[in-house]
């Protein structure tokens, strides 16, 4: 019998107890590799399959054995596995050319998981990342709709097929309207984002893009609109410009007007700017009511205004009184600076024993344009801290979203690396009203 185990990798990680895969004698390192005569490519494919009461199994044993294994079980049952990857034929990766693509504006020699595109259906299903459509075939179109893949995060940016073919450089990316009625059509639900390039698909472009896409409402359930990320590695690229205050507020004017009409007509807003406009354009956070459960809180939609909130709900639950008299030196980038530093005043002004700096930390290794506090690197902050004349004891606080996995910061800095390059004591909080007041007071709050 012949297996693709050189194609695909559906390698069991984990057999739940007493589960039927254990009763089948099934292990850690074992491969399915078909169901009913299917090959299981995916984690989707292996939810759907496993759906039937009666399942003739292949399996690759991890000692290299071959099984067959006929299981008659209730409807939906699970067999009880868990996969070290969530697709076993690889991630399907983008075709793409973006003008604004941030993976194009990265520096060369840094590791290889930030320059994976990934445009993978699935991935985009189990993770919420956001696809293009563009690299579908018309049998994985099909196959979302038979499997109620659903729903999808997909990047549409416009509906002009010639400005999305000239965005993406692609001359198959103007059919974006078609395949998205085609989803919806067949009961697919999908969150859609659009990002904004002053002078391209802004203004009229984008008011023609949330008009079409709103007649795909329920289905399209939301719109997220986010300002482009650019960076000083943009040799060999087009040259593009970023937001300027005026036009971030003309945005927030543009989409306020459709969300008024929306409310009205359909009861819902659909159509939502990112936090980072109104941080640009200085006006007030929506209130908690107006993101109608934050569809998109991952695209940064709304991330604020909770923290916000949640920082005012325990300011009052504060005792009149803390001890701490270390200095603190609180490090966060230049639009995170914006909505912290009024807080930390409140913090400062309740407790005056209190020794807290504040510093706008700048991103010079993507580039002063680039102002979010996740893509703060390592060596940006040893540049700050060893620019100042700081107390031997003081206590550096930085956000969890500057570390990824194994407390690396973007540019391969470690924490450990940046303490020993400072000679302070540096930590990760959570990046919440919470992680705020508990590392500026030493409180532990519940």
């Amino acid at each position: 019998m012949f297996f693709l185990s050189s194609y695909i990798n559906p390698v069991i990680s984990r057999v739940i107890a007493e589960s039927i895969a254990e009763e089948l004698g099934l292990e850690s390192g074992d491969k399915i590799i078909k169901i009913n005569g299917t090959i299981v490519e995916d984690q989707l494919d292996f939810r759907f399959l496993q759906a039937e009461e009666k399942l003739i199994i292949e399996v690759e044993k991890n000692n290299g054995e071959q099984w067959i294994l006929e299981v008659e079980k209730d409807i939906d049952e699970e067999l009880g596995v868990e996969f070290e990857e969530a697709t076993f034929d690889g991630v399907k990766t983008c075709r793409n050319k973006c003008l604004f693509c941030f993976v194009d504006q990265m520096p060369n020699k840094m590791r290889d998981t930030l320059y994976v595109k990934d445009d993978d259906y699935r991935h985009s299903f189990l993770f919420g990342n956001f696809i293009t459509l563009t690299n579908l075939t018309s049998k994985e179109l099909e196959k979302i709709v038979r499997q109620k893949i659903s729903p999808l995060y997909v990047s549409i940016h416009t509906t002009n097929p010639d400005l999305r073919r000239q965005l993406l450089n692609n001359r198959h990316a103007g059919k974006i309207l078609e395949q998205l009625k085609y989803l919806v059509n067949n009961g697919i639900y999908i969150h859609g984002q659009v990002v904004l390039v002053p002078g391209l698909n802004e203004g009229k472009e984008l008011a023609r893009t949330i008009e079409e896409l709103s007649m795909l409402m329920p289905q399209l359930m939301s719109l997220a609109v986010v300002p482009v990320g650019l960076t000083k590695f943009r040799s060999n690229l087009p040259p593009l410009k970023s937001f300027t205050k005026n036009q971030a507020a003309e945005v927030i004017g543009l989409i306020t007007s459709y969300q008024n009409k929306f409310l009205k007509q359909f009861g819902t807003r659909f159509v939502f700017p990112a936090d980072e406009f109104y941080i640009l354009a200085e006006y007030k956070i929506p209130d908690v009511e107006y993101y109608e459960g934050f569809p998109q809180l991952e695209n940064g939609i709304g991330i604020v205004r909770l923290f916000l909130d949640e920082f005012d709900e325990l300011f009052l639950k504060l005792p009149e009184k803390v001890s701490c008299n270390r200095t603190r030196l609180l490090l966060t980038a230049t639009s995170g600076y914006k909505i912290i530093y009024p807080l930390v005043e409140r913090i400062k002004n309740k407790y005056k024993n209190l020794n807290i700096k504040l510093l706008s930390v700048s991103n010079n290794f993507f580039g002063p344009s680039v102002t979010v506090t996740g893509l703060l690197t390592g060596q940006d902050i040893i540049k700050t801290i060893n620019g100042l004349n700081m107390p031997k004891d003081t206590l550096v606080i930085i956000p969890d979203v500057m570390l990824k996995e194994n407390y690396l910061f973007l540019d391969d800095e470690t924490l450990d690396s940046v303490q020993q390059s400072t000679g302070l004591e540096i930590i990760s909080v959570t990046t919440s009203g919470k992680g705020l007041i508990e590392a500026i007071t030493g409180l532990v709050l519940d």
